[in-house]
């Protein structure tokens, strides 16, 4: 790694810490801390997603035309203004406000990063940069929400303004880290691209591959990370009578699993053709499911239910290691040159609707229907196994299997440069 993907990934843990330091106390904050009400804690969990919907469109573009750099800077003012003033917001209209301005801002974080791992990776390390990304994000929410489970404190709201104010610190210390990064330049869209926001779009729609591989995405996203903390853990207490604290450790389950996989599997992934990768990963997830079934039948006793559902949480996190240096670079190498900020912020837009369209559909149908919908997400991960192998028959050879290749750097989806240790 160069100077530059080191201050990336330092940027990386450092976003994600602030993430798990405040977002899992989010509802209780609102509902019981301020005395809101459950209502407008579920409002603002929403306007969470309804603000990344809301800029993402607009991100890609500006990221295309003014570099990753300056919209990442820009979100992280915009997250420490929002986080700020959440921690000292007292009614409902301004904890909403506040709300969406950090929900806009941790939005386009996602893209902005994304796009510098592109500009800084060759094309043969670009899957290790991804899987680091991933594991120190997993890292970095598990320690800030291990951390700030120990600050907070329901009957002093001071708790929980502190909380905000050390999220808010976090990112305004990524600026000062992030603004010596080093970014080769990329072209602009103006130099390789057609003029205006709609022609970018229908070039971006007239991708079969990446089109393909945005239903793909929107699959695996609602399948199952949409369902971590909505249908599926409301399925382990209704239907497989599983305890909260069984719920913890599943969850537990998972991020460990990720973390201790994730370099573990990497260079059985590297060598190996994307497509088939993520086919593999669709048929983990429907073991997964189906291990979720057994916890739900009731046959077995309550201790081999929740062996079964902590099993569940740690099949899906295997799943997720294999993931992370798979479809990220891939989204990367379909991107025209000058073009990867926008299609970038693509598949994160499609990431948000599966994120949000997940829970409204999983919670409800896993608390009233429980049989239904294991096996409504069982052919959700079989249909992610041959939507696969559909969007292999669209890839070249470089692009489905990038070891093939020589080694190259690619500069925003295809624009040769020199590496990046050799600038920094």
């Amino acid at each position: 790694m160069g100077a530059a993907m080191r201050r990336i990934h330092v940027g990386n843990a450092l976003s994600a810490f602030g993430l798990g330091f405040t977002v899992p106390y989010l509802y209780v904050y609102v509902a019981q801390v301020r005395d809101l009400g459950a209502v407008t804690a579920g409002l603002v969990l929403a306007v969470f997603a309804v603000a990344a919907l809301v800029v993402l469109p607009f991100a890609g573009r500006a990221i295309v035309r003014r570099g990753p750099l300056p919209v990442l800077l820009a979100a992280l003012v915009m997250a420490a203004a929002g986080s700020l003033s959440l921690g000292v917001a007292a009614g409902a209209v301004s904890v909403l406000l506040s709300a969406a301005l950090l929900g806009a801002g941790q939005a386009v974080m996602q893209p902005a990063l994304a796009t510098m791992i592109v500009d800084c990776s060759v094309a043969e390390t670009r899957s290790r940069a991804f899987a680091v990304q991933f594991f120190l994000q997993n890292l970095g929410l598990g320690v800030g929400g291990l951390i700030g489970g120990h600050l907070v404190d329901v009957s002093r709201a001071a708790s929980f303004t502190l909380l905000f104010a050390i999220e808010a610190a976090m990112f305004l210390l990524l600026v000062v880290v992030m603004a010596t990064v080093r970014i080769p330049r990329a072209p602009r869209i103006e130099e390789t691209a057609p003029r205006g926001g709609g022609a970018s779009w229908r070039q971006l729609l007239g991708n079969r591959a990446m089109v393909q591989l945005c239903v793909l995405g929107f699959v695996l996203f609602f399948a199952c990370y949409g369902q971590f903390e909505s249908g599926l853990s409301a399925y382990g207490v209704e239907a497989a009578g599983i305890s909260t604290s069984a719920l913890g450790t599943a969850l537990a389950a998972n991020t460990a699993t990720i973390v201790v996989a994730q370099f573990a599997v990497l260079k059985f992934v590297e060598r190996r053709r994307r497509t088939r990768v993520i086919a593999a990963v669709g048929l983990i997830w429907a073991v997964a499911w189906a291990v979720a079934g057994y916890a739900g039948l009731g046959h077995g006793s309550r201790e081999m239910a929740t062996a079964a559902f902590v099993s569940t949480y740690a099949l899906f996190g295997l799943g997720e290691a294999m993931l992370s240096p798979t479809v990220a670079p891939l989204v990367a190498d379909l991107a025209p040159t000058g073009m990867a900020g926008q299609y970038n912020s693509v598949f994160a837009l499609v990431k948000q609707l599966a994120l949000a369209v997940g829970p409204a559909v999983g919670g409800p149908l896993a608390a009233a229907l429980p049989g239904p919908y294991v096996v409504t997400f069982l052919l959700c991960s079989l249909g992610i196994t041959v939507l696969a192998v559909r969007l292999g028959r669209l890839l070249t050879p470089a692009q489905n299997r990038p070891s093939l290749g020589r080694s190259r750097v690619v500069a925003q989806g295809g624009t040769s440069a020199e590496p990046a240790s050799a600038r920094t």
